[in-house]
């Protein structure tokens, strides 16, 4: 079974004494969580204070972005190296913001995932369909492509080690979410893409994970679903109760 990945992406929001406060609640709320990898990924000002403060508990910490250039001048970027140094493990990769925003292309996504791997931090790589591409019926065409171009020259052993975000665009930030069965057909598609590409262990061992106005409400059953293997969480991280919540939804249930 995979082990399910819960992250709180907080975008740019709080300051350092607030990311500090919000992972002190935190940690109290999901200390008994064993069978889940929990990720806060704080603006690059707070990742040193939020990976001290988190210290001694499974909490685990991204960065937002990176460069893939290991050091030079590059101003206002930051290095796989300097993440690292600040107490980081994971790095979300390619978000829809930084694709639509910022023009960051599926070559861009390929580089900082390989300058990732090589600093031994976990890419967290989304990817995703706007609306209107949905709307044509290209959905699957859309995440053919971010994976096979994001993806290249990756080995199978690496490959299975990532974490891929699936966020429909049209739902980030919306309040709208895909439905269950709209979810797993995307996240079966990106497995069997990875099958393709890099082999059964390694699409086997990858977990997929969903984004896109997740909420307390709706983590149960989207997390019920086969290819799903967790969520990254926006605007509902923010709030340590209401992401603790959703921690407890997006788990194993006993049987």
């Amino acid at each position: 079974m995979r082990t399910p990945v819960l992250a709180a992406n907080w975008k740019m929001h709080k300051t350092i004494d607030e990311a500090v406060a919000f992972t002190a609640a935190l940690r109290e709320q999901v200390k008994d969580v064993t069978d889940a990898e929990i990720i806060l990924s704080p603006p690059f000002t707070a990742v040193r204070a939020v990976a001290d403060a988190a210290r001694g508990t499974r909490l685990g910490i991204a960065g937002q972005d990176l460069f893939w250039e290991t050091q030079g001048a590059f101003t206002g970027e930051v290095s796989a190296g300097l993440l690292k140094d600040a107490g980081a493990t994971y790095v979300i990769i390619g978000h829809s913001e930084r694709r639509h925003l910022f023009g960051e292309t599926d070559a861009a996504v390929n580089a900082k995932v390989r300058a990732a791997l090589a600093s031994a931090l976990t890419p967290i790589i989304c990817v995703g369909e706007t609306l209107e591409e949905r709307e044509s019926n290209r959905t699957l065409a859309v995440l053919d492509r971010q994976i096979a171009e994001g993806l290249t020259e990756l080995t199978a052993e690496e490959a299975g080690g990532l974490i891929v975000a699936y966020e429909p665009i049209w739902a980030i930030g919306t309040g709208r979410s895909a439905t269950p069965a709209q979810a797993q057909e995307a996240h079966a598609s990106i497995r069997a893409r990875l099958e393709q590409a890099f082999g059964r262990d390694a699409a086997a061992r990858c977990r997929v994970i969903y984004g896109g106005s997740v909420k307390p409400e709706s983590i149960r059953k989207l997390s019920t679903q086969p290819d799903i293997d967790g969520a990254l969480v926006g605007g509902a991280s923010l709030d340590p109760s209401r992401f603790a919540q959703i921690v407890a939804g997006g788990r194993p249930t006993p049987v």
